[in-house]
């Protein structure tokens, strides 16, 4: 029975021992010149101008939270159409009520105003 997960183990100890091979030729290999310009920190093209622990807006969490749900809900959709003729009617109406459940979520928050930034 163990004799079934031997490929595995073998491509699992491969995959490690290129990983280390490759990291620890690249630590040999490449160049190591650190000046004070590679060390800073580096903010989208700008010199860091506040703490990095600096207290976001509250809308960019839901924009990524909403961005996150929706994102995922519709991930959903791929597997069942694949599928749609095997699981037939039942699957079809299913479906409809989790895509109802999903606009109905999506209005809620278009009329909360969660989706507007100003």
């Amino acid at each position: 029975m163990l004799q079934a997960y031997l490929p595995i183990l073998i491509f699992i100890g491969v995959a490690l021992v290129m990983g280390g091979v490759i990291i620890v030729a690249g630590r040999l290999i490449g160049p190591h010149r650190p000046d004070k310009v590679k060390l800073s920190p580096y903010e989208c093209g700008f010199e860091a101008f506040e703490d990095a622990r600096m207290k976001f807006d509250v809308r960019y969490y839901l924009v990524a939270i909403l961005f996150i749900i929706f994102d995922l809900e519709i991930a959903f959709l791929f597997p069942w159409a694949v599928a749609l003729n095997e699981i037939g009617m039942f699957g079809f109406v299913s479906m409809m009520v989790f895509l109802g459940i999903l606009v109905v979520g999506f209005i809620y928050e278009w009329k909360k105003g969660a989706l507007e930034w100003e």
